[in-house]
């Protein structure tokens, strides 16, 4: 990867960070200014209540239980390094389990931010912001929908379980909002927060894994 190309990522990056922290801003200094995004959405997405919605978001939202994410990081981590992929292996370990777990854990001991006050259709406990199960869904399915092009040739196949993955991760977040335990805003936030990472690392990922490959080990 050229250096205009890395620059190219890092400013992708730095725009996902700085969306981040304007959110994150209001959180510590003026959360009200955040219903005029919150309240919207809230209603729009769990104004209507069903049995069938109900049970469609509580079963999306399970694909990023921290026990889901820790069990497939594991399997996906000893499948990767089997077969001689260990940059993308240890890129893998490194976004869901430090810069998910660590990271995330330390973002919500900071912002400290309640939950919302209505009725949780799932049990959670914690702080609210960011989104533990949106940062978690963007590190891990999104580190896959970077792999993708690197183990699928077929351009259209890779392209549909990129957009599958990117459904998922849409859904986990949307999940969260409709069982009652986070701010739209706190999902916007975990979302970024693990854009920013998987696009600031990325180029470095690309410059390793290539190495590895050229030497064969």
């Amino acid at each position: 990867m050229t250096k205009n190309k890395q620059l190219y990522w890092h400013y992708a990056a730095s725009l996902c960070l700085l969306l981040f922290a304007a959110i994150a801003y209001f959180v510590k200094s003026n959360e009200a200014i955040l219903a005029g995004i919150d309240n919207p959405i809230i209603h729009l997405i769990r104004g209507n209540l069903t049995d069938g919605k109900t049970a469609f978001f509580t079963y999306i939202t399970k694909f990023a239980n921290t026990i889901t994410i820790i069990l497939l990081t594991g399997v996906a981590f000893l499948f990767l390094y089997k077969y001689k992929e260990k940059i993308a292996a240890f890129w893998l370990l490194i976004n869901a389990a430090l810069i998910q777990g660590l990271g995330n854990t330390l973002l919500k001991l900071f912002f400290n931010r309640p939950r919302p006050s209505v009725e949780h259709l799932v049990s959670a406990g914690g702080t609210s912001f960011p989104s533990g199960h949106s940062m978690g869904s963007m590190l891990f399915y999104g580190t896959f929908i970077f792999l993708m092009p690197k183990f699928i040739q077929n351009k259209r196949l890779c392209l549909a379980i990129q957009i599958l993955l990117g459904l998922l991760i849409l859904g986990i977040g949307t999940s969260r909002i409709y069982v009652g335990v986070h701010y739209p805003t706190d999902v916007l936030g975990g979302f970024l927060m693990g854009a920013a990472w998987l696009l600031f690392s990325y180029p470095y990922f690309k410059k390793y894994d290539f190495k590895q490959q050229f030497e064969g080990k």
